[in-house]
């Protein structure tokens, strides 16, 4: 079970016929991928995107919604362990709102505290995807 007591920062509520997520753990060199589902509420871990600019990145983004078709996306959001907002806070939520912007798509916003650390505690060989994984997995289990 996952240690990291992560709410979804976003209000928004997530519609019922939503079934499909894919889930990043955005970095400015690298971008973890999960994919998972609302009826299982497990996630799978999709490898990583290793595109350090905007443009590449989110070609890389498009291939994975195109081979995945998701309902909508969720975005880990990192705060300092108080809560505060930081660097990577400000860029994670200006990639959620590039999601937004060029894919059309709902995108969930998640406190992601302590999830690269809990990825590296389980021994995982790719960390940023299997942190998007334990993002994914809080959020959906966060679903009614």
């Amino acid at each position: 079970m996952s240690q990291a007591a992560a709410p979804m920062a976003s209000t928004t509520a997530v519609p019922a016929h939503f079934q499909r997520f894919l889930a990043f753990d955005y970095g400015q060199k690298r971008t973890g991928v999960a994919s998972g589902n609302r009826l299982t509420r497990s996630a799978t871990p999709q490898g990583t995107i290793a595109a350090p600019g905007g443009d590449a990145r989110l070609a890389q983004v498009a291939l994975r919604l195109k081979e995945w078709e998701p309902d909508a996306l969720v975005v880990g959001v990192p705060y300092h362990p108080d809560g505060a907002a930081h660097e990577n806070t400000a860029r994670a939520l200006k990639f959620a709102r590039q999601l937004r912007g060029r894919f059309g798509l709902m995108v969930f916003e998640v406190d992601e505290r302590y999830s690269t650390t809990e990825a590296h505690a389980m021994g995982a060989k790719d960390a940023d995807a299997a942190s998007a994984c334990i993002i994914l997995e809080q959020f959906l289990r966060s679903l009614p």
